[in-house]
């Protein structure tokens, strides 16, 4: 049996870290505002960073020990605007019961507002170390490590969304699309059934190796990049995209709150089916959504992760100022799907 470096184990669950950051160009796409989906980089950044204080940094988990740090569970308030060029005080308080499975950790996003320290993001994780299956055996695992490691991916406690069964006729058509392209929001006989009868628009879509980590799989970043962009196709089907209310009106979307909870796994070359559905839209001024991903595996649908997400519009003042809206009938009409 392997070992790790002597208090190590303890380190990471018991020892608070604290990590300066800095936003990332890539993630000022409007003005100079970081989006929803790189400031949760920054939440697995400081993650990360945590790991590496505790002498167990990802990459000698997985090179020595055949251990790749996954996080599957991630839930993110955004409680104030992050920039570009900013750099934050990440805040990492690890946790771990008894009996968990798991390692939880609470992130904090801290910076300058008005000459003031100030609490941005606060984040909640849950994070598991999957044995390597793919490149070679793992063998048996550090024992102080033991208990938070899966062979497979999966959030412990989380609900899955009970999917419909699939007919032969669906089947057929799934085996001869699979992997044809790079995706569709177009006909397509599991993305009807998924959808029918709901508030709802899906996606299918070819999963490609950048978005996939461990040579396999798919990760929790892109569950977020897939997240964004399943709400830019559905505004667009809705005929309020992105573009189209930035052109007219200067707005955006702005979105205070996202979690993410993987099931299952999702493998690199399989077709991602997502579905995006509006459950609320809370009096004309926010929404709340929820995607569901799923592939087709064995002849069923599988889900493989779950999430929500909140929200609203921002009018654009100038370059360095926006504003929280309400929505007008339009907008309204377009999100609840009526005509």
């Amino acid at each position: 049996m392997t070992t790790v470096a002597e208090g190590a184990v303890k380190r990471l669950l018991t020892s608070e870290t604290t990590a300066s950051l800095r936003t990332r160009y890539e993630g000022s796409n409007i003005c100079t505002w970081i989006g929803f989906k790189h400031i949760n980089y920054l939440v697995e950044e400081a993650i990360l960073c945590h790991f590496a204080d505790a002498d167990l940094p990802a990459r000698a988990l997985y090179a020595e020990h055949g251990l790749g740090v996954d996080i599957v569970d991630l839930d993110t308030r955004i409680l104030h605007a992050l920039y570009m060029d900013e750099t934050v005080r990440a805040q990492v308080v690890p946790s771990a019961g008894d009996d968990d499975t798991f390692i939880s950790f609470t992130v904090s996003l801290h910076a300058d507002r008005d000459g003031a320290d100030t609490k941005v993001v606060g984040a909640n994780a849950k994070v598991v170390l999957r044995s390597d299956s793919y490149v070679e055996a793992a063998g048996e695992p550090p024992a102080e490590l033991a208990r938070f490691v899966t062979d497979r991916l999966s959030t412990p406690g989380a609900v899955a969304p009970e999917p419909p069964e699939l007919t032969g006729a669906d089947l057929t058509a799934v085996t001869t699309s699979l992997s044809a392209g790079r995706g569709t929001s177009g006909p397509d006989p599991v993305l009807d059934l998924l959808t029918s009868g709901k508030n709802a628009f899906g996606w299918k879509w070819r999963i490609p190796y950048p978005y996939c980590h461990f040579s396999e799989r798919l990760q929790m970043s892109s569950y977020l990049r897939q997240m964004e962009e399943v709400v830019d196709l559905f505004l667009a089907d809705r005929g309020i995209s992105v573009k189209t209310l930035l052109d007219e009106r200067r707005w955006i979307p702005a979105c205070p709150h996202s979690r993410i909870q993987i099931l299952d796994e999702a493998l690199m070359e399989e077709d991602l089916y997502t579905v995006y559905t509006v459950e609320n839209v809370f009096k004309d001024f926010t929404y709340t959504s929820r995607m569901d991903c799923y592939v087709v595996r064995d002849g069923r649908l599988v889900p493989t992760a779950t999430g929500k997400v909140t929200h609203g519009y921002a009018l654009i003042e100038n370059r360095r100022d926006w504003n929280l809206i309400n929505f007008d009938e339009r907008v309204s009409k377009a999100l609840r799907g009526e005509s």
